[in-house]
């Protein structure tokens, strides 16, 4: 058996004498509140999965963490990658050599980074090597003087797989004319695209050894990457890492490398948040004059249930149970809808672009041509408490406005 106060209250949502007008109010109130729910759910899904699939794609181009010597050489890069290597949470260690550089190919010239590596410390720390096209890193041999480029770069220069370009680095060489820039004739073996145009624009790979040559570094590297099995622990590891070889490096990782990037999608998110939010408030201002409405309509009503013994706190309870419903089924239809909009954001994205003709993301702008979406379901239940709690105190006004109805003053002219 339930409460008096449950009966009155689902009666009252669809029992009236006006055409049913506060039903159909109470009908908008519910879509209102779902389309919020919804979008809610939807935009926060969607900022989850491009910091997820941004960090992913950054994770696979740029390192865990690195360590570096304060002069800009790491001379004793073994005994720092043996020491790294026996750490507990590091998974893989490769040096690098890297520097600033120009790749010229006839009249077209770009900036860019060149990186050397050691194709066998990078096959085992993982990462790049599945996404690259035509030969492998392992082709990056020593004196070949071959260079992988980023997809966007060799478009960019206009050379494809088997061609090459001029590479021309900011180190000067001493000549009879003069201090001229070190150049260096490379072969294109192979591009690489990681999903995100800043790589894909601004980075090329190269033996370490080659690299290290043209540098005039020698036995030395710039520093060693380290890959870990958990990258949120980077600034941990590294820094242990750092102080198990005595100090004197220069540490750094992806979290401080990119911290304003990240911050400022956590920012987003929150100011998203809370001005979609301000769909829920438009629906709980639905329900405070769907009740209003039912309360001026059930005037009578409530007079009778007085007289037969309802006290002022029972008409409260049964008014706010018509406003705790409208809450609750917006706030799950709205969840369920969000959650299924979201898991297939992509595809609907995919399928407007192909109706309407148009590119929505520009991989140039938006560092990727995608819309991932990723539920978290912390989120979804934010979400849904701040709705329900909106609804449910929008409904004390009405609510309080027919506990407090005099049964003689709404029974004299009936």
């Amino acid at each position: 058996m339930m409460p008096w106060e449950w009966l009155v209250g689902v009666r009252q949502l669809g029992a009236t004498r006006r055409a049913g007008f506060p039903s159909f109010v109470a009908a908008i109130s519910v879509i209102g509140l779902t389309l919020g729910v919804a979008v809610l759910v939807v935009v926060l899904s969607v900022m989850n999965g491009f910091e997820r699939e941004l960090r992913t794609r950054m994770l696979t181009v740029t390192s865990h963490a690195t360590l570096m010597g304060l002069e800009g050489a790491l001379p004793d890069w073994r005994t720092a990658a043996s020491i790294a290597q026996r750490t507990p949470g590091v998974t893989g260690v490769s040096p690098y050599v890297e520097s600033q550089a120009m790749f010229a190919n006839g009249n077209r010239v770009v900036g860019a980074s060149l990186r050397g590596i050691d194709a066998r410390a990078e096959a085992r720390a993982g990462g790049l090597g599945v996404r690259v096209q035509g030969a492998a890193f392992d082709a990056l041999q020593r004196g070949r003087w071959r260079v992988v480029l980023g997809a966007a770069l060799a478009r960019e220069l206009g050379v494809g797989i088997g061609e090459s370009v001029v590479l021309i680095l900011p180190e000067g060489s001493a000549t009879p004319e003069g201090v001229v820039p070190r150049m260096r004739r490379l072969t294109v073996i192979g591009t690489f695209e990681s999903g995100m145009y800043e790589y894909d624009r601004g980075l090329a790979f190269t033996g370490i050894e080659d690299a290290a040559r043209l540098q005039n570094l020698g036995d030395a590297v710039t520093g060693v990457r380290l890959t870990l099995a958990d990258p949120l622990r980077a600034p941990a590891i590294v820094r242990e890492v750092a102080l198990a070889l005595g100090g004197g490096y220069y540490v750094s990782d992806w979290t401080r490398n990119h911290a304003n990037f990240f911050r400022s999608i956590e920012l987003t998110k929150s100011l998203l948040f809370v001005i979609l939010s301000l769909i829920v408030g438009v629906a709980a201002f639905n329900i405070v004059s769907t009740l209003v409405m039912v309360v001026k309509e059930k005037s009578s009503d409530i007079a009778l249930l007085r007289t037969l013994g309802a006290t002022p706190g029972g008409i409260l309870r049964a008014f706010a149970v018509q406003g705790v419903l409208i809450g609750l089924a917006g706030t799950i239809a709205g969840a369920l809808l969000g959650v299924l909009i979201a898991t297939q954001v992509e595809a609907l994205v995919h399928g407007l672009e192909t109706v309407l003709g148009v590119r929505f993301l520009d991989a140039k702008v938006y560092f990727m041509s995608d819309l991932p979406a990723a539920v978290d379901w912390r989120d979804v239940a934010r979400v849904c408490g701040v709705a329900f709690a909106t609804c449910a105190l929008a409904t004390l006004y009405p609510a309080w406005r027919a506990a407090g109805t005099q049964p003689a003053e709404a029974l004299r002219h009936d």
